[in-house]
């Protein structure tokens, strides 16, 4: 009876606190929010550029400014809370894009930018996630700035656009945009680094 006595009084101390508590092993990006690892796992190319491909470009459209160009991004300034990653297409260096964290998740915006540094008249439109995505796909649909950009331009095929992003580190990263009756996609191989390409126009 004595030793059943102790065994209950044991049990009671533990269940109260007695017992060590575990300890949090987790990886700091897989405890982390989805929009803060997304951000984690981009930032461990800063520094580093890389060759993409178009695997989809739905429908094809014969004037489209990418086709048969050398397609490069480069991950090039990382901020605690921005990262901004240059997408250069053969010469032409007037597309960034900049991914910054809100309070409640991600903001990307495209930064298009002429020769001389200055904006061009479709610029800075993009959006915010509106959900909370995963360590390695984000989607903006389209914020209202841009949708009123879009209308003031004559670019009203534009206003329901999604963007999104892939990121598997080492492996592959995407960028995408999507809408009723078209799909636009570039992957680029994140295991062969290229030299970095010249800054991009309008920055230092």
């Amino acid at each position: 009876m004595r030793h059943l006595l102790i065994a209950v009084a044991l049990f009671f101390a533990a269940a109260c606190g007695g017992a060590t508590p575990e300890r949090n092993t987790a990886a700091p990006e897989e405890s982390a929010a989805p929009a803060d690892a997304f951000l984690q796992r981009l930032a461990r190319h800063c520094g580093q550029a890389f060759e993409g491909r178009i695997v989809a470009n739905e429908p094809a459209d014969p004037n489209d400014p990418f086709t048969g160009k050398p397609l490069v991004m480069h991950v090039r300034e990382c901020g605690e809370r921005e990262i901004k990653v240059p997408f250069h297409v053969g010469e032409d260096r007037s597309r960034t894009w900049v991914i910054t964290r809100t309070g409640t998740g991600l903001r990307l915006k495209h930064d298009h930018r002429h020769e001389d540094g200055s904006e061009d008249v479709l610029t800075q439109y993009g959006g915010d996630t509106a959900a909370p995505g995963t360590p390695r796909r984000q989607e903006f649909p389209v914020d209202q700035f841009s949708k009123d950009l879009f209308e003031r331009e004559n670019r009203q095929v534009s206003m329901t656009n999604v963007w999104a992003m892939e990121i598997e580190p080492g492996q592959v990263f995407i960028y995408e945009l999507s809408r009723p009756g078209r799909l636009f996609r570039v992957e680029f191989d994140l295991t062969r680094p290229v030299p970095p390409p010249p800054a991009p126009w309008g920055h230092r």
